[in-house]
């Protein structure tokens, strides 16, 4: 699978750079001027509704709601896509329909069965235009409590999907979007899906993920549903790349003695390739899997290491996997630069 991100522009450069190219295109969609949507409004109020309109894809009026309380285009757009995140729907909208919801999940459920089993994942991901191997299915499978990979039971996919703020196939598919982004910019969500990817990828009865070389032309989280090959490797694969590139992994600086913020300049810290480096380690360690306390704790780790590994504490509680790794990069580290 393939899922990277190009960098992102800062939020308000973004804002102002589609409001510019959203104008034309929501002009027409609102209409002329003294049209009756329009009637008795100020062009700058005309063009401040078809800039948001243009940006959002939202009704004239949301976007007259919006504005009224926010009056700049760019905080009214933030505010809708905020709202959108806390409840998956703008307020002016109705609630998902459990009826709709539950028509859909017999589609793609098996005909003799009471859930939705790897062959109707398959169907919903051509239905979706999402790639089995997609990262953001990982988050579905937290928001649906996926009990087990390529498996949907009928609660959890009503449920789900409703606290999402969808009820059918199209905005399933924007909600796909705004659950990438999410995934890949907010550390306190990625680490929801990151800490429900464990129990959620592991085999029935197994305390570990195995650590199996991950394949990266193989359906994934599909395949490995039908095989039971279980890697850690390969969710650390999609995930951890996906929170680089999005910022939810940004690097947190270390601190003094104080507490404060270290005041040695800028800090580097994990690099991509370290993640490579992770997977060589454990190849070369074995192993008969990767345990809970080191899945969650890793992503502590990486969050706080320095791209040199010397910032490292090792009388600290980390798991004697990650002490070993930390040696195995200094070493590699200096083979390197010799």
């Amino acid at each position: 699978m393939s899922d990277t991100p190009s960098a992102s522009l800062p939020w308000t450069t973004l804002i102002s750079l589609l409001a510019i190219l959203s104008i034309p295109i929501a002009y027409t969609f609102l209409g002329s001027p003294m049209s009756k949507a329009t009637k008795g409004r100020s062009s700058a109020e005309e063009e401040k509704i078809a800039q948001f309109c243009g940006i959002t894809g939202a009704t004239v009026r949301e976007a007259k709601r919006f504005l009224d309380k926010h009056k700049r285009v760019d905080i009214a757009v933030d505010a809708y896509y905020n709202e959108l995140t806390t409840s998956g729907r703008p307020k002016t909208e109705s609630a998902p329909s459990s009826s709709k919801l539950s028509a859909l999940f017999n589609k793609y459920k098996e005909a003799d069965g009471d859930s939705i089993s790897v062959e109707g994942t398959i169907k919903l991901c051509e239905d979706l235009g999402v790639d089995p191997e997609d990262v953001v299915l990982l988050a579905v499978a937290y928001e649906l409590k996926s009990p087990r990979i390529g498996e949907w039971t009928k609660q959890g996919w009503i449920e789900g999907w409703k606290n999402v703020g969808c009820d059918t196939i199209a905005t399933m598919k924007t909600a796909l979007l705004r659950l990438r982004d999410k995934l890949g910019s907010d550390y306190s969500y990625f680490q929801k899906v990151y800490s429900y990817t464990f129990d959620f990828a592991r085999a029935e009865g197994q305390r570990s993920l195995g650590m199996d070389a991950f394949l990266p032309h193989s359906h994934l989280i599909l395949t490995r549903a039908v095989s039971g090959i279980e890697t850690a490797q390969a969710f650390w694969a999609l995930l951890l790349p996906h929170g680089l590139q999005g910022g939810a992994l940004v690097h947190i600086r270390s601190r003094d003695e104080d507490g404060d913020d270290s005041m040695q300049g800028d800090e580097e810290g994990w690099k991509e390739e370290y993640t490579q480096w992770w997977f060589e380690f454990l190849n070369e360690k074995g192993g008969k899997g990767v345990s809970k306390d080191t899945w969650l704790m890793f992503l502590d780790f990486m969050r706080t290491i320095d791209s040199k590994f010397e910032k490292y504490d090792m009388e600290a509680a980390w798991p004697s996997t990650i002490d070993d790794f930390v040696e195995w990069a200094k070493a590699r580290r200096s083979s390197e630069a010799a």
